[in-house]
Formats: C-alpha cells, sequence, structure tokens
C-alpha cells in the first residue's frame, strides 16, 4: 500500500516508517518539522535502503492538503501530527484544539474528497479518564480526559468515528500508553525539544550528562514503592501495532471503526524504570522526591487482549530492551538530531 504518515519525522512516525517498508509498503512522508528535524529523513532513508518521498507544510493548509491527498494515489493515511504535551496544552487549550482538532478536520475532508479509504489515528490512553477502572478495556464508557490535550484526542476520535459511519474513510483508533526506546540500530530514537514532558526521554539526558537530576514526582502513591506505575511498551511494538491495524482495515472491508489499545499490559513504577536504566547503561540516574503533580494517577496500564485477539499484536520487548535501545540512541546522539 502506499501509506501517507503525517507526522512521519517524529518519534513514532519514524519508527512507522521504517516498519512500513519491512512490511512491503510505500510510506509517504508529511512533516511540518515544528516539533520534529529534517536530519530524521536521511536517517530513514539510510535503515530503510530507499528515498523516502517527503512533504513539509502544516496539514491545516486546506489547498495543499487537498492537493497532496487529490494526486497521491493513497491507499491509506496513519495520522500522528500533533501537539502533545499534557502541561503545555493547559497553558496553551486554544493552540492545541486549534492544532489537534483542526488538522485532523482538513485531513478527513481531503481524504473524503480524494477517496483515500482507511485512517489509522494516532490516539492516546488519556481519553478513559481518572475514573476508568485498570486495566483500561476499549469498553469503557463514558469516556473522558482531565487536561486539554486528552480531550483533543477524544474529539478526534469521535469525530473520525463520525465521518467512518457516514460513510467517509474507515478508522482505526489506537490507544496506546507509553512509549518508549529507539530503533535498535540506534540511529533514530526520541529527541522532545527542550525539557523532556515523560520520564524515559527526561533518564536518558540525565544519564548522559545534559541534565544534572530527575524528580520523582511523589513517593507516597499506592503503589509497591510508593511511585506511579504506567504501561511502557517499545516503540518498535508500538510501530508494529499500527502496521497491523492499517492490514486489518484493508483486510476487512466491514470494519467501519474500531478502537484497540496497544499496551504491555502491566505497570512499571518509576523506581523501577531508573533501576533498569542504571543496569543497561551502567550509570547512576541522581533523582530526589518532589511533590505530586495535580492530576497524576497512582497507576494504569491496559488490556490489550483485543489487539492480539483481532490484530494478532501483542508487545514483545522487555523494559531492559526498552532501557538498552534507548540508552544505545541517547549515548551515540547525546544532543539529539543534528540541524
Amino acid at each position: 500500500m502506499r501509506v501517507l504518515v503525517t507526522g512521519g519525522a517524529g518519534y513514532i512516525g519514524s519508527h512507522t516508517v521504517v516498519r512500513l517498508v519491512e512490511d512491503g509498503h510505500e510510506p509517504v512522508v508529511l512533516d511540518s518539522f515544528v516539533n520534529s528535524r529534517p536530519s530524521v529523513i536521511a536517517r530513514l532513508e539510510e535503515l530503510t535502503g530507499r528515498t523516502i518521498e517527503t512533504h513539509s507544510f502544516d496539514l491545516r493548509d486546506v489547498d495543499k492538503t487537498n492537493a497532496l491527498l487529490d494526486d497521491g494515489r493513497f491507499d491509506a493515511v496513519i495520522h500522528f501530527a500533533g501537539l502533545k504535551a499534557v502541561g503545555e496544552s493547559s497553558q496553551i487549550p486554544l493552540e492545541y484544539y486549534d492544532n489537534n482538532v483542526g488538522s485532523t478536520l482538513v485531513l478527513a475532508r481531503a481524504m473524503d474528497r480524494a477517496g483515500v479509504p482507511v485512517l489509522v489515528f494516532s490516539s492516546s490512553a488519556t481519553v478513559y479518564g481518572e475514573l476508568a477502572p485498570v486495566p483500561y478495556v476499549e469498553t469503557h464508557e463514558p469516556l473522558a480526559s482531565n487536561n486539554p490535550y486528552g480531550r483533543t484526542k477524544l474529539v478526534q476520535e469521535m469525530l473520525l468515528s463520525d465521518v467512518a459511519t457516514a460513510g467517509g474513510p474507515r478508522v482505526a483508533l489506537l490507544r496506546y500508553f507509553n512509549p518508549v526506546g529507539a530503533h535498535p540500530s540506534g540511529r533514530i530514537g526520541e529527541d522532545p525539544h527542550g525539557v523532556p514532558n515523560n520520564l524515559m526521554p527526561f533518564i536518558a539526558q540525565v544519564a548522559v550528562g545534559r541534565r544534572e537530576q530527575l524528580q520523582v514526582f511523589g513517593n507516597d502513591y499506592p503503589t509497591p514503592d510508593g511511585t506511579p506505575q504506567r504501561d511502557y511498551l517499545h516503540v518498535v511494538d508500538l510501530a508494529e501495532g499500527h502496521v497491523a491495524a492499517l492490514e486489518y482495515l484493508s483486510d476487512h472491508p466491514d470494519v467501519v471503526e474500531r478502537a484497540w489499545n496497544l499496551g504491555g499490559g502491566h505497570g512499571t513504577s518509576v523506581l523501577e524504570m531508573i533501576a533498569a536504566f542504571e543496569s543497561a547503561s551502567g550509570r547512576p540516574i541522581p533523582h530526589e522526591v518532589a511533590p505530586r503533580r495535580t492530576g497524576d494517577l497512582a497507576a494504569f496500564w491496559a488490556d490489550a487482549s483485543r489487539a492480539e485477539t483481532e490484530l494478532g499484536w501483542r508487545a514483545e520487548r522487555s523494559i531492559e530492551q526498552m532501557c538498552a535501545d534507548t540508552w544505545r540512541w541517547q549515548s551515540g546522539n547525546p544532543q539529539g538530531y543534528p540541524g
């Protein structure tokens, strides 16, 4: 299949591009490079051994998006593009709604106009909200979120489901948990702009000497060691999940819309992750306990049995491999991507 990958130079998008090529598909990257680097494309071409067709503009540009979809002869779209920092979304909610919901609206219209039949959407476990029982299951209702970022994901899910039900592009809603790790080559990985918002890249930057120490937000949660537990999955496993969902929808034209959790199915605490990274890197991770952050939950993880049953997918790579691959990427690229 010829597949447009929006946000294809980003962390998850870049790994998915590699997996698409490995599975015999033809990915085309669309990225504004607001939260990614153009130098990623050269590394994707190095890893895949082929030229990656790339377009650089904002997905909200109606004319350019329509033109690309009209002329591109695409069989499907995998949609990653969007802003994703939970804390920042509370500070600039209008920008998050405009960027995330606005870009998806333009994309859905362009796909409908061009007759592109399949959309795989990068959603999030944040749509389950604070009250959902653990483990999270796709059938839980009502969906909710306690931050603007999560609410933009929920609005996008509803928008795409409505469009699919009305005869537009059929949609896979992939609700995933905490992607970490890097490609085993060490050539592509997570390179957040500014101070990392997530645990693993912060740990990696402490280990490589870019940051002094890590703050652990709370050690009095009702978990075995008092620190929050999260469901981490390797980014390569996650990329494989996107391709599995793409191929499932292509093989099942009767499926209009479907949600799948992509997660490891168990929780790992902050202190457990620190210890695993120290072991992988051979370096200490200085850290101190700070007060809890507002809105943080004690523990959550996925029930990913639907993805295993229907997609034949499950998370295969261990916490130890996640840490080893992250360290290979970070130690080989201490300042991230060039440029």
